[in-house]
């Protein structure tokens, strides 16, 4: 029970309200009370100030009489309810009181205001001199504290009953509130629940947009979308691999049961056969390298060690690299501009882009034809570029270069593969370790008479 959210937020809500309601109430009711205290001295000292007028007057219409008399006579004079008075002459000998406290033992505090019990009750004592002439008095006021605390143990018993039912009520309706506030993260658990990776592209009801849990839904949708979109590629990339390994398996299968076929056949028919496989065998570690690569890559394993290298170099010794495959295809490759390019950068990676992207030159490059590569240093960027005069990319297949397993005109690369050609994989493993660079790479321009891709790092 205590481990729903439900249960814990009104439990949280009713416990600060609780403090609340009890600060509030303890400073209501000590505010309360010091007010009642309050009136209830300036009453006392009001009351004192008439008792010493009052006997003062009495003391100047007779002059014959004694002011111990007078004294006497003011107490039995001032008759108020609740009040007594107390008058203590110089002498110890005199003292005059009410009636309903007299006889009663009455000890003077030296205070003005002091609260004392006389048998079972309780009083209020304001304590002050007055002069009758040459003689000093002390008078004591005296006000029964019965009604005051019946009022404050009201006020208190008030006070404790509106505290436990308001913070009650607010219990009850803060459950109702929280448990309506929460339906939707509710609705979007069940909701979630019934997600699997047989139906990622269902997604969660949004609301409200703007609100925190709004918010929360469509965060959650974009990691379903994120979560889909990986699946898919995953699913994409299993499903172009067996089928890219599927076609050189078959091809070496078919050559091995051919060449076994036979008993008879000839060294020069075994070496065609070797010469099958090979190329073949060749194709498939290529492909296996790469697709370990890309695993690699997504998995956030290949260590990339940066150190200071030239751009330059790198392409020129991409370029004799590629000389023999260039030969065979009769295709010849130039370089335009010569200056140095110091870069920080891996060097294997970074080689290894270059002969992708002369690898793909080479081989859509028509017989005879150019591959030009044109180096490029500005105030705060290299450019590397590589352009062909091939077949080019239509239109609509120039957004999909980069995915993996892609390739334009499957068809004819099929048919025309060497031992370099690829799975797709060139271009993406490419884009990784332009990006991984801090650089990126774009197709420039791709037409019938040729394309141009760049690579661009920051100086």
């Amino acid at each position: 029970m205590f481990s729903s959210i439900r249960t814990k937020l009104t439990l949280w809500y009713v416990g600060f309200l609780t403090l609340v309601v009890v600060m509030f109430g303890a400073a209501a009711y000590q505010i309360t009370v010091r007010e009642l205290d309050r009136d209830l001295n300036r009453r006392l000292e009001e009351i004192s100030q008439v008792f010493i007028a009052g006997t003062k007057a009495e003391t100047d219409d007779e002059q014959e009489t004694g002011h111990d008399r007078v004294v006497e006579t003011g107490i039995n004079e001032f008759q108020f309810r609740d009040y007594h008075f107390v008058v203590r002459g110089q002498s110890s000998a005199f003292t005059a009181t009410t009636k309903e406290i007299e006889g009663k033992n009455i000890t003077l505090t030296g205070k003005r205001f002091s609260d004392i019990r006389i048998g079972d009750k309780s009083f209020r004592v304001f304590e002050t001199g007055f002069s009758l002439g040459t003689d000093q008095y002390k008078l004591l006021v005296l006000h029964s504290l019965d009604e005051e605390i019946e009022l404050k143990n009201r006020l208190l018993t008030l006070f404790l009953l509106a505290g436990v039912l308001g913070v009650a009520l607010a219990g009850i309706g803060g459950y109702f509130l929280v448990r309506r506030s929460i339906a939707p993260v509710i609705e979007m658990s069940r909701e979630a629940g019934e997600i699997s990776a047989e139906n990622l592209g269902q997604r969660l009801s949004v609301r409200g947009r703007r609100d925190e849990v709004g918010q929360l839904a469509q965060v959650i949708n974009d990691l379903l979308a994120r979560l889909d979109h990986s699946f898919e590629q995953q699913r994409r990339f299993m499903a172009d691999a067996s089928h890219e390994l599927r076609t050189p398996l078959a091809i070496v299968r078919g050559e091995a049961e051919v060449a076994l076929s036979k008993d008879d056949r000839s060294p020069a028919e075994y070496r065609e056969s070797l010469s099958i496989l090979h190329d073949e065998s060749k194709r498939l570690t290529k492909i296996v390298e790469d697709l370990f690569t890309l695993a690699r890559v997504d998995a956030g394993q290949v260590a990339v060690n940066f150190a200071p290298v030239y751009l330059d170099e790198i392409v020129s010794d991409a370029i004799r690299s590629m000389r023999v495959l260039a030969d065979q295809r009769q295709v010849a490759i130039t370089i335009d501009g010569g200056a140095e390019m110091p870069f920080d950068g891996d060097e294997s990676l970074l080689r290894r882009m270059i002969l992708n992207l002369l690898d793909n030159a080479v081989k859509y490059s028509h017989r005879g034809g150019k591959v030009v590569v044109n180096l490029l240093s500005t105030g705060d960027k290299y450019q590397i570029s590589v352009s062909d005069n091939g077949i080019g990319i239509p239109d609509e297949d120039q957004p999909k270069i980069f995915d993996r397993f892609y390739r334009v005109d499957r068809a004819r690369s099929r048919s025309d593969e060497t031992a370099t050609s690829g799975a797709g994989l060139g271009l993406s493993i490419t884009r990784w370790i332009a990006e991984m660079h801090g650089g990126k790479i774009v197709l420039v321009s791709s037409t019938a008479d040729g394309s141009t891709f760049s690579v661009i790092f920051p100086r």
